[in-house]
């Protein structure tokens, strides 16, 4: 008799699940199938081809995949591998707190290749992904001019604080933000742009704004002092990456694929304003999936009329985590990452360090989220390539997860820790 089991059958997202299947025919190929509906009813598909040992059974932490949307030994494979059947789409959890994303597994005795209602799994299994765990606290936040949401781990605290920033794609994400406060972190997830009353189009960069994000997350009593992490990427790790620089409050902040300079949109603090390095358009790239290479069309920040637009990061405090992969398509972010850690360097200062992932691409997120290789962003109106081998994305995934951890632990939790 055909049995598929998934172990734990209902976990956080982050979190490994084992996949096996028994009472197979002995030494016969089979397919694996995961879908999954997003809460717009997106759908995202991945397969594997199989083939049961003797014994009749499948072990995804030890059997190879022979083909399907990867090959080899990836127990995760099924996950990671997800593909919108729609081109172009991002899979985004929005409600973190009240339900899961629902990934179906099939398994078929032979190998299909196309998905037919006419064929029938031999057998079925639901497994669950949660992006909060039990005891969790959203709190929405509508204090001043911030907006966001914040996450409470269970119990009174004080826990390191953390404010988690996106990019280009505005509203307000709390995926990343609710996980973490999974791992017992206090996270305020902050919208900056396309957000209840917020600008709907991203003009400029206020950095008083976020500076009061950070002076509300540190003020409150479940937060630990003296200072706050920042957890950013694209867009959002330059404003990250802004506030290491100016804010004293300030005292770890990991840059996910990043510039080193302000780009696009200026910036503003108090009486500074910074203008934006040139764009030239002409240099944007356009993939074969008919998605948009914005890598090459920043001026060159090494350049000497650029140097006022380059982040003075040898004023910055903190400590500074830059998580790199060497396959983004959207920018050059291992070489603005060295230039930073270079100029850190040349001030004599060593509160800078890179973790470079080959084969990665732009958007780094937690373990096990499908890549996304491309997909539409409002502040261009035309889908974006982003980059990065599947495979070795996952690989970069699944160790910066465990990395961002450590730092902030090592850089947020003062005394004794209950983490």
């Amino acid at each position: 008799m055909f049995q598929l089991t998934a172990t734990p059958v209902s976990a956080l997202a982050d979190e490994p699940v084992h996949i096996r299947a028994t009472g197979l025919p002995p030494l016969q190929m089979m397919t694996l199938t995961a879908s999954l509906k997003d809460e717009k009813g997106k759908l995202y598909r991945s397969k594997a081809f199989y083939r049961s040992n003797e014994a009749g059974e499948l072990d995804l932490q030890r059997d190879s995949s022979f083909g399907g949307d990867y090959v080899g030994v990836h127990p995760m494979g099924l996950f990671w591998s997800l593909k919108p059947e729609v081109a172009f789409g991002r899979l985004l959890k929005r409600d973190v707190m009240n339900s899961p994303f629902l990934v179906t597994l099939h398994l078929y005795d032979s190998v299909c290749f196309q998905d037919s209602a006419t064929v029938e799994p031999k057998v079925s299994q639901v497994v669950q992904r949660w992006y909060s765990s039990p005891g969790t606290q959203r709190v929405q936040i509508r204090e001043g001019c911030v907006r966001g949401a914040l996450f409470l781990p269970p119990g009174e605290g004080p826990f390191p604080g953390i404010i988690d920033l996106f990019g280009g794609i505005g509203g307000l994400i709390e995926f990343r933000a609710s996980l973490l406060a999974a791992h017992g972190f206090a996270v305020l997830a902050v919208a900056y742009f396309a957000y209840e009353d917020l600008p709907s189009q991203l003009a400029n960069v206020e950095l008083e704004y976020f500076e009061e994000a950070a002076n509300l997350l540190l003020a409150h009593p479940k937060v630990q002092k003296p200072g706050i992490g920042v957890i950013s990427v694209s867009k959002g790790a330059e404003i990250g990456l802004a506030m290491a620089c100016f804010l004293k409050q300030v005292v770890a902040v990991v840059c996910i694929n990043g510039p080193s300079s302000v780009c696009h949109f200026p910036l503003r603090y108090r009486d500074l304003a910074i203008t934006p390095m040139a764009t030239f358009l002409e240099r944007m790239q356009i993939d074969i999936s008919g998605a948009v290479s914005l890598r090459h069309i920043l001026d060159d920040p090494r350049d000497k009329r650029n140097q006022h637009r380059v982040y003075p990061i040898e004023k910055a405090q903190a400590q500074i985590l830059f998580i790199v992969g060497e396959n983004d398509a959207s920018l050059s972010s291992r070489e603005y990452a060295q230039q930073a850690l270079e100029r850190l360097q040349s001030h004599g200062k060593s509160n800078g360090r890179m973790l470079v992932y080959p084969g990665a691409g732009h958007l780094i997120e937690p373990p096990y989220a499908p890549l996304c290789y491309a997909s539409w962003n409002p502040l261009f109106s035309i889908p974006l390539l982003w980059g990065g081998d599947p495979v070795a994305h996952a690989v970069a995934q699944e160790h910066a997860w465990g990395e961002i951890q450590k730092f902030f632990r090592q850089h947020l939790v003062q005394t004794s820790s209950k983490l």
